[in-house]
């Protein structure tokens, strides 16, 4: 059954809800809920306090269920666009693998994201473009709260009398990924490791390991696919994605080969049937990502420098299409 791309709750029936924010750009991702009994899982939280408690609002309307009432809460990766709502789930125990929790004491700093857009003007063309991807999120109210329980490999949680199956196939986008499988509900929620109708973005890689996580839901018996960036999809919209990475790593190992830098080969590689995708300037972070592991550089990244030059791509394609990706 097709679901229409459209803000908010959507039953996926037995129990079984996703919540969307269209149209899934940078900062607006999905979350989801299952259910059976008393019993409660969240799939993740939003990008700020407010959209959470939005979110929770609609879901107690739609499902009777509350942010007080969940009883358990998965984050699917680490970033703030899945977890900085955490603190409003006030019951739940939150689970999240071993690697994400790692990557949130690093990086889970909502204030630092408040102070870069306090300041952006002072950033030049970095700044403008933060500005416009994060300009309507509200950071500084944010009080970020990590993971209880963390896990490697694969873990399984009880939600009344259904298995949820937890199974980390990061490192990927990020270094800890998660999928989160109901076999009983036929839904999986895939976090980031699916962005559909959208450009994915490889923070951590390596890509081989993002293409694996994708053939791990392909053999799923599911119905259900909820991405975590962009309309809930099937498995053709796993196999564009996967396609887009495979193909994107590809050209980019050739311009390796070539001598090219990264930001050469960031620049150089026509998206072909892939331009249309929102975001499309991401891909200069994902060639970085396959250039480091090509070069075994495991130096600290220089997230400014990415940002300057995705602000770079995403001008250009601003200006070859007229709107923004």
């Amino acid at each position: 059954m097709a679901h229409p791309f459209t803000k908010g709750v959507h039953d996926l029936g037995n129990g079984v809800h996703a919540y969307l924010q269209p149209h899934g750009e940078w900062g607006y991702s999905n979350a989801g809920l299952i259910t059976d009994g008393a019993e409660s899982l969240l799939v993740d939280t939003l990008f700020d306090e407010r959209l959470t408690a939005e979110m929770m609002v609609a879901l107690k309307d739609a499902t009777g269920v509350g942010a007080g009432d969940i009883g358990t809460l998965v984050n699917t990766h680490a970033n703030g666009d899945h977890t900085f709502g955490n603190r409003l789930i006030s019951n739940a125990r939150i689970i999240a693998s071993t690697a994400s929790a790692h990557e949130m004491e690093e990086d889970g700093n909502p204030q630092r994201l408040a102070e870069l857009l306090a300041n952006w003007k002072s950033l030049g063309e970095v700044g403008v473009f933060f500005h416009k991807l994060f300009k309507d999120f509200d950071f500084a109210g944010v009080e970020f709260r990590m993971p209880d329980v963390t896990f490697s490999g694969e873990k399984t949680v009880k939600v009344g009398n259904k298995d949820v199956h937890l199974i980390e196939v990061g490192p990927a986008h990020t270094a800890g990924d998660v999928l989160i499988h109901s076999p009983a509900d036929r839904a999986v929620f895939t976090g980031d490791i699916l962005f559909i109708e959208g450009t994915p973005i490889a923070w951590a890689g390596p890509v081989s390991n993002w293409v694996k996580a994708c053939d791990r839901i392909l053999a799923m018996d599911v119905e259900a696919i909820v991405p975590g960036h962009g309309p809930i999809t099937d498995k053709a919209g796993v196999k564009a994605m996967q396609s887009y990475l495979v193909f994107v790593e590809a050209e980019a190992k050739k311009r390796h080969a070539a001598g090219l830098t990264a930001w050469e080969a960031a620049q150089d590689i026509a998206l072909g049937e892939f331009a249309a995708w929102r975001d499309a300037e991401r891909i200069a972070v994902t060639v970085d990502t396959i250039y480091r592991e090509i070069n075994n550089d495991t130096s600290p990244r220089d997230i400014v420098a990415l940002f300057g030059q995705m602000a770079e791509l995403d001008k250009r394609f601003c200006a070859a299409c007229g709107h923004k990706h």
